[in-house]
């Protein structure tokens, strides 16, 4: 059972744990309490506060939090960043040359995705549990060595059983970094702060693969031929070059978890005690033993089984953006090139573009709601849109519709970071079971991937993939449905939660009036004091 009282800060008021209980694996619902995500008693932020979360906090939080973003955002989007250059430059690759020299044909392309699939689904659930117990410190940024020496590797591959067999171990080696920064980045910061970090994060996955479009055009017209490798060789070495520094930069600012950082020219022992008092205020509990029990419990509650579909819907409905690029590619024959390779490579940047710009909109609304759900209608409802218009638009009678279109088809994107961050503060009175979650949910996302789009947007019907655009319309709608039970749940068990709290300590109050009718009664109260003294 979890006790609250108000803690009062400058601004606004926490409710803070008074007292409590690790809860069973097994227990209901009913004994877990969840700290609501928005409600009537929260007081009125001032404005500042929405344009930047730290702006309105007291000034040794400011500083601490300053100097946690500098370090782990800093080196989480550069390495996302890395990450993302690496998946996105197989198809520049694939497009700029790859293909012809090494006779590539049919759904290969697909197939070698499929390959880097595979290995990142292996690796997400142990290493995230891993990082329980070891420092994620030394762990991300060591994985993260690896696979950019493998990427560099891909550089030499003359044959598509090489290039399927190198893909694999990268995958593997990738599959440590997402839902272990999610993990990470959920144990550090508060309901008002979480999204808009994780998206930030997260829009190194939009900016990567629109850098790659420029590299590769670079790499094809300034180093194709040059000792006597082809551009889309060099397009890998470079990626290489540039992950090697983020990884070693990563040894050096990455930090651990609250429980586990050390002092540091970064964090001192106050600093470090700030992050782990933030933490006990939203009831987000530190690791605990793996036992048989908590183990078991993973598998009692409704988080598992509808968080993990939620991502799983919401990271398999990209498909559409994969087609501009063979779109272009289509306008040209045999004799005749109305888009050069550097075009082909640049144009559909606007497709990361307006992900980015949608991404940090769905961020700041949603951590200033305090509420993940609305963003997740908004954006599934409209890319469902723009997928049933592109089923519906000719390929090559509406050329400036469909290219809008395209540029919309990742509206959607930017919804990762809001998902797990809901799953972070949801499984957040578990540690153990908040790191299975959040791996279970990126893992099972990607199990989907290793072959969903090989059914519904095989290479061999780009550009058109008329069942491809319906297909991802209905995943967006069961994207909505299944948000919709995410919140009815969550509410139901919010309502549980304070109702048990209320019914077994009737002395213990837990105000939800508005900012200004509290702080009037308060006002009230100490009048009354004040006459009677």
């Amino acid at each position: 059972m979890r006790l609250y009282k108000h803690a009062s800060s400058a601004d606004h008021e926490h409710l803070v744990p008074l007292l409590q209980s690790e809860p069973s694996p097994s227990a209901s619902t009913s004994q877990i309490s969840y700290r609501p995500q928005m409600s009537k008693g929260k007081a009125r932020r001032p404005w500042k506060s929405y344009i930047w979360d730290t702006w309105d906090k007291p000034p040794e939080e400011r500083k601490f939090l300053a100097k946690l973003d500098a370090c782990l955002l800093t080196y989480a989007a550069l390495s996302y960043f890395s990450k993302y250059l690496d998946q996105q430059n197989v198809t520049n690759a694939y497009v700029s040359g790859m293909k012809t020299d090494l006779g590539l044909h049919g759904n290969e392309l697909n197939y070698i995705t499929t390959a880097w699939t595979c290995g990142y689904v292996i690796g997400q659930i142990p290493s995230n549990l891993l990082i329980t117990r070891i420092r994620p410190s030394i762990w991300i940024p060591l994985m993260e060595l690896i696979w950019s020496s493998l990427t560099m590797v891909l550089a030499s591959a003359n044959s598509f059983s090489t290039l399927i067999a190198m893909r694999f171990f990268v995958g593997l080696a990738e599959s440590t970094f997402y839902p272990a920064i999610q993990y990470v980045i959920g144990s550090w910061y508060k309901g008002d702060e979480l999204a808009k970090r994780a998206c930030i994060f997260h829009t190194a996955s939009a900016i990567g693969p629109m850098f790659s479009g420029f590299l590769q055009a670079g790499a094809y017209t300034g180093l194709n031929g040059v000792h006597g490798l082809a551009g889309w060789r060099w397009l890998f070495i470079i990626d290489g070059i540039i992950t090697i520094p983020i990884a070693l930069l990563g040894f050096l600012i990455m930090p651990d978890l609250p429980t586990t950082t050390r002092p540091s020219i970064f964090y001192t022992q106050e600093q470090i005690d700030i992050g782990k008092q933030r933490m006990e205020e939203v009831g987000r509990k530190p690791p605990g033993k793996f036992t048989k029990k908590k183990v078991a419990g993973f598998f009692k509650t409704w988080h598992l089984w509808l968080l993990t579909p939620l991502y799983i819907l919401f990271n398999n409905a990209g498909g559409p953006a994969t087609s501009m690029i063979f779109w272009l590619q289509s306008f040209n024959t045999p004799g005749h090139t109305v888009y050069t390779v550097s075009q082909i490579n640049t144009y559909p940047i606007g497709i990361q573009a307006v992900q980015v710009v949608t991404t940090l909109i769905w961020a700041w609304s949603s951590d200033a709601m305090e509420l993940r759900w609305p963003p997740i209608l908004l954006a599934a409802t409209w890319h469902m849109i723009v997928c049933i218009m592109l089923a519906v638009t000719p390929l090559y009678t509406h050329i400036t519709r469909r290219w809008v279109l395209y540029y919309m088809t990742s509206v959607q994107g930017g919804l990762s970071g809001l998902i797990l961050s809901w799953a972070n503060e949801l499984t957040g009175y578990d540690n153990e079971k908040r790191s299975f979650v959040v791996a279970s949910c990126n893992t099972f996302a990607y199990v989907m991937q290793a072959w969903l789009p090989i059914v519904i947007f095989p290479q061999v019907e780009q550009p058109r993939v008329h069942k491809g655009n319906i297909a991802t319309a209905c995943i967006d709608a069961g994207l909505i449905i299944v948000c919709l039970a995410v919140l009815f749940l969550s509410k139901r068990d919010e309502r549980r939660a304070r109702s048990n709290q209320l019914a077994s300590n009737p002395t213990v109050e837990i105000d939800m009036e508005d900012d200004v009718d509290s702080k009037a009664k308060s006002s009230e109260v100490t009048s009354v004091h004040d006459r009677m003294n």
